[in-house]
């Protein structure tokens, strides 16, 4: 507590009620459900002002592509990968700008007396960059160096072995092959923060991953299954496939959408859910070009990618543990007419394993990550490295 200072702005605050039921977030959960009720403080951080109050606030976040890397590394080495979470992250960061808060109810202060913060609340713009950079100095005195090829993924390298950590926000995953430095990597981390192990992984960022002597197997079926509940589909019907061969769509075609914000949330959805279901990524990526403007045609096709998941939707991708870490590219290119201008259109496919659908016809092998632009000369294929993983 501090007497007030001139020329500084002083932050309101609230406090934020949270319902947890079965480790979600709900406002109105069923009664058959255990509940655990949670307040928080949270501060105004809409009141601050760039330049005065913080300077930056960008906190990288793992990469979707070096996910599925890590992954696929540990099926091929036979790893194990652990999760952990950080309770209340952001209340770990430290701040280095000035920022004053009125005290919060139920504190007992002088008249005249604010606060000043010395770490971050929940709402400061600058807190999750200040979370970030937190983490980063724990990490790096443990002996992390952070991946040139993702801020996110910090790497430990020694005679005994490699150890690999990615962070997504407050959500960890640490594989590696050893297993004595792990456990100590989790017991330093847990002196730092309040560390919650969650085991094996089994469940990351709505992704489902299973493990057997085989290799990793990971899905989103229960996020195709709440994606479908929210899209209003009515009938039950399924799609054998998510497009018509060579399909063409205009932005005239149909009449305008009322509402295009429908349009919009499902495609984004989807989006996501390429991270596992690479054969949907090119009608996602054309039905992706419409959204300012969605007409009942591009809304139509869009209907038919999920009832073409309501039918698939247990298949996911499997890492094998025989696959050998070697990266293959496979390239195509086509001249699709965009209101009447040809615009070359490049795709090209990287292979890091084989992947496999399971349940799919054939076992149609399916790329890893599927890059599609419209400039061929934007493509840095010269500076395509693996993350993190060169010569390994």
């Amino acid at each position: 507590m501090i007497g007030q200072v001139l020329g500084k702005l002083f932050l309101c605050h609230h406090m934020l009620y949270l319902l947890h039921v079965n480790g979600c977030l709900k406002s109105r959960p069923n009664q058959m459900d255990p509940l655990r009720y949670k307040a928080r403080l949270v501060a105004r951080g809409f009141q601050q002002t760039q330049g005065r109050d913080y300077e930056e606030t960008f906190a990288p976040v793992a990469h979707m592509t070096t996910v599925r890397t890590m992954i696929a590394v540990a099926a091929s080495r036979s790893w194990t990968i652990s999760q952990m979470d950080v309770k209340n992250a952001f209340l770990h960061g430290e701040l280095h700008e000035e920022v004053y808060m009125h005290p919060p109810p139920g504190v007992d202060v002088p008249s005249g007396q604010i606060c000043r913060l010395r770490r971050a609340l929940y709402g400061l713009k600058q807190a999750p960059r200040a979370w970030y950079e937190r983490f980063v100095s724990v990490i790096t005195e443990a002996g992390f160096s952070p991946s040139p090829h993702d801020p996110a993924l910090f790497i430990h390298t020694s005679s005994r072995g490699r150890t690999l950590l990615l962070l997504y926000v407050d959500d960890m995953l640490i594989t590696g092959d050893d297993a004595e430095h792990i456990s100590l990597v989790k017991r330093h981390l847990s002196q730092q923060f309040q560390m919650t192990d969650l085991g094996p992984l089994s469940y990351f960022l709505g992704i489902e991953v299973s493990r057997s002597d085989k290799g990793y197997y990971i899905s989103q079926s229960k996020y195709i299954q709440d994606l479908i509940a929210r899209s209003g589909i009515t009938d039950t019907r399924t799609a054998v496939t998510p497009m018509d061969i060579h399909l063409q769509l205009r932005p005239t075609d149909g009449t305008p959408l009322e509402d295009p914000a429908r349009y919009r949330h499902i495609v984004g959805s989807l989006v996501y859910l390429t991270v596992t279901r690479p054969d949907i990524a090119h009608v996602v990526h054309i039905l992706s070009q419409f959204v300012r403007a969605p007409t009942s045609v591009h809304f139509g096709h869009l209907l038919r990618v999920l009832r073409y998941l309501r039918g698939t939707s247990s298949r996911g991708l499997f890492y094998a543990h025989d696959n050998s870490l070697q990266l293959h590219a496979y390239s195509d290119s086509t001249w699709p007419v965009i209101q009447q201008i040809a615009v070359l259109s490049l795709v090209i496919a990287f292979f890091l394993v084989l992947l496999l659908l399971p349940g799919s016809p054939r076992s149609k092998l399916l790329s890893l990550a599927l890059v599609q632009r419209q400039n061929l000369e934007h493509l840095p294929l010269l500076q395509l490295r693996l993350y993190g993983f060169d010569g390994y």
